[in-house]
C-alpha cells in the first residue's frame, strides 16, 4: 500500500495535489488544512471518501475505489487545544475510515489526524492521539490500522514512539524533516502510526507550495494480520459510495 499525506498550509497546496499523485501513484491520499468544499471529487484514479465539514482547516482522505470498498467512517473531534478556541480553526482532528482491501481480501482502517499546534502541550496532543487510537478501534477492533498525518510534535520523539508502543501502535517517521518554515522549527512534524502493518518506508517528498512536505508511506499488512479472514459484519457489510 502507498500512502501519501500532505498538510496544505491553508489550502495553498491544493493544486499541488494532482501532480503528487501522478507521480507517485498512491493508493490513499491524507489531507489537512484543506478548505474541504473546494477540494476536487476525484484526483486521477482517487476519489473522495469523507471530508470534515465543520473545521476552517479541515481533513479529507481519498481511496482508489478499484482497491478499497468503503464500509464505515467517521469524523471525529478530538479535545480542543487553546488556540482551537481562539482561532478557531479546526475541531474535527480525525478522519477515519473502515475499509475492504480487495488486494489482501481483508478490512483495514485508514486515517488522517492533525494534531493542535505548537501552542498546546504535548499531553493535549498525546491525549489526541490515544483518543484517534480508541476511535480507529471502535470502527475495526482488531483490524489492521494506520493512521498518517500532522502530528505536530518535533520534539520527544522517542518518548512518543515508546509511549505509543505500548499501546500497540509503532510510530514511522521519514527520512528527512517534513517542515521547513522557520529555521528553529524545523524538523519531523508528519508521521504514520500502524498496527497489523509493517511500514517499509517513509519518505519526504520534494518541497512545493506548503511549508509541510508531503510524506509517501509504504506499508505491507504484517504476517499475522495477512492470514485473518475477512471482516464482514452487520450492516457496515454494504459498501458506502464515495463524496
Amino acid at each position: 500500500m502507498r500512502l501519501i499525506s500532505y498538510n496544505l498550509r491553508n489550502h495553498s497546496a491544493v493544486s499541488d495535489l494532482e501532480s503528487i499523485v501522478a507521480i507517485h501513484d498512491p493508493d490513499a491520499l491524507c489531507i489537512q488544512e484543506a478548505h474541504t468544499a473546494l477540494l476536487p471529487r476525484s484526483i486521477a484514479d482517487l476519489r473522495l471518501v469523507q471530508a470534515t465539514a465543520q473545521n476552517r482547516l479541515g481533513l479529507a482522505m481519498y481511496l482508489r475505489p478499484e482497491r478499497f470498498r468503503t464500509r464505515d467512517l467517521r469524523v471525529v473531534a478530538l479535545r480542543k487545544s487553546l488556540h482551537d478556541r481562539l482561532m478557531k480553526p479546526a475541531h474535527e482532528r480525525l478522519i477515519a475510515v473502515r475499509a475492504f482491501d480487495a488486494k489482501y481480501e481483508q478490512e483495514v482502517v485508514l486515517a488522517s489526524f492533525h494534531a493542535a499546534p505548537l501552542t498546546a502541550l504535548n499531553s493535549l496532543r498525546r491525549h489526541q492521539i490515544t483518543t484517534a487510537f480508541s476511535e480507529m478501534h471502535d470502527l475495526g477492533e482488531g483490524l489492521p490500522a494506520l493512521m498518517a498525518g500532522d502530528y505536530n510534535y518535533p520534539f520527544f520523539q522517542r518518548s512518543l514512539a515508546d509511549r505509543l508502543r505500548t499501546q500497540g501502535y509503532t510510530l514511522s517517521k521519514s527520512d528527512r524533516s517534513t517542515y521547513s518554515r522557520y529555521r528553529v522549527l524545523r524538523g519531523h512534524y508528519d508521521f504514520a502510526t500502524s498496527k497489523g502493518f509493517e511500514v517499509e518506508d517513509v519518505r519526504t517528498l520534494p518541497q512545493s507550495k506548503s511549508d509541510h512536505l508531503p510524506i509517501l508511506v509504504q506499508a505491507s499488512l504484517a504476517p499475522v494480520a495477512a492470514k485473518a479472514e475477512p471482516v464482514l459484519v452487520g450492516p457496515a457489510a454494504q459498501p458506502i459510495p464515495m463524496v
